[in-house]
């Protein structure tokens, strides 16, 4: 297996940009899919996007497939698969399965319980309904394909990130979100709703340079296919000099500007990360360059009454407008008439994008011009 498919995941609606961000960092794109983007590559390929892809959410790799067009030629079919090339024996695994209609197989709890079994009994290894590792076996149209999970915990838990405000949105996202307004670390960022901090430390992290997997564990590492050396190699980073840039957050509650100034302390960004406790009509432009405001304000669905979100929208707007001369604008929002609430004029609006169960849009104005 020198080189096979690697699937990352990505919010449906920002595949494109996940996509982006892969070629950039030289990844070998081979297509962009419903959920995510496919890649060519090996096991340091891997490796490398779980540790540096800011905006994929897991990284699957193919490690096989077979025919299989009833439960006892799964069952045999699965016996005979080379688990051992890539699995190990002391290591606890699960399995997840998806069919549809099209396959002969179409029970997935059954077919679950025969792959299990023969990697259990053909390699030894533990099966345990909670384990990291994950295979993944998804059967279309009676063709068998099995994946690894090689990510185990979702990528957006970068692992220096403890505190999460209510309405959280994730790190991946985020992340996707300041690319697709034209973002890459060469300009300030202030978000005027910061919650925990997402926008602003993502921001940070991506003008200093810094790996968001520096901090964390992987599955890989438990794979049969896993280099201890090579690894050691390719994630062992020195810090890197801070950005001679400042990242703004600001949000009404004190609770939640606390727990981003500790995030931004555990990222080690905390020098140039500044958060404060202030209500919108009090917001100011920060000295120096123009940048990028990027905000994901209340809507109806996750907060509850919309009424008061019209006033609230219409206030960042009137504030941006007079005060933000030459900065950008990013929002987020599942409501087309909360948008057009800020008076803002946006110069484009995303696809929808599908966050927590709602279906969201970016909006973003040009540079602002002068009142």
């Amino acid at each position: 297996m020198d080189r096979f498919e690697i699937f990352l995941m990505a919010p449906p609606g920002l595949e494109p940009v996940l996509a982006e961000e892969a070629r950039e960092a030289g990844f070998d794109v081979a297509q962009v899919v419903p959920g995510g983007v496919t890649i060519e590559g090996g096991w340091p390929d891997v490796w490398r996007a779980n540790l540096t892809l800011r905006g994929a959410g897991r990284v699957q790799a193919r490690i096989g497939e077979f025919r299989a067009f009833h439960l006892a030629q799964l069952d045999k079919r699965a016996r005979k698969f080379p688990w051992g090339d890539v699995l190990r024996p002391d290591v606890p695994f699960r399995v997840e399965v998806a069919t549809n209609r099209k396959s002969k197989i179409y029970h997935a709890g059954a077919a679950q319980q025969r792959i299990e079994t023969a990697i259990a009994e053909e390699l030894g290894a533990p099966l345990d309904p909670k384990a990291d590792l994950t295979i993944r076996a998804r059967i279309d149209d009676n063709l068998v394909i099995l994946s690894v999970d090689t990510s185990g915990q979702p990528l957006h838990k970068r692992g220096h990130k403890e505190a999460v405000g209510r309405a959280p949105l994730r790190e991946t996202m985020a992340a996707l979100l300041l690319r697709a307004c034209g973002y890459r670390g060469t300009e300030p960022v202030l978000d005027p709703m910061c919650g925990s901090g997402t926008f602003v430390i993502e921001a940070a992290e991506i003008a200093a340079g810094l790996a968001p997997g520096r901090t964390r564990s992987f599955a890989f590492e438990t794979l049969a296919t896993f280099d201890a050396d090579a690894w050691a190699k390719m994630s062992g980073f020195s810090a890197p000099a801070l950005p001679d840039l400042r990242f703004y957050g600001s949000d009404r509650d004190a609770g939640a500007f606390g727990s981003a100034n500790a995030n931004a302390e555990r990222a080690g960004l905390s020098d140039v990360c500044t958060f404060a406790k202030r209500a919108i009509s009090d917001l100011e432009a920060p000295e120096g360059p123009p940048g990028l405001v990027m905000v994901n304000p209340p809507y109806g669905a996750r907060i509850g009454d919309k009424k008061p979100l019209y006033g609230l929208h219409g206030a960042l707007g009137e504030v941006l407008r007079s005060r933000f001369c030459g900065w950008r604008v990013g929002i987020v929002t599942s409501e087309a008439s909360l948008a057009r609430a800020t008076g803002l004029p946006f110069a484009s609006e995303s696809k929808p994008i599908a966050h927590g169960g709602l279906r969201v849009r970016l909006y973003q104005t040009d540079a602002l011009p002068t009142p």
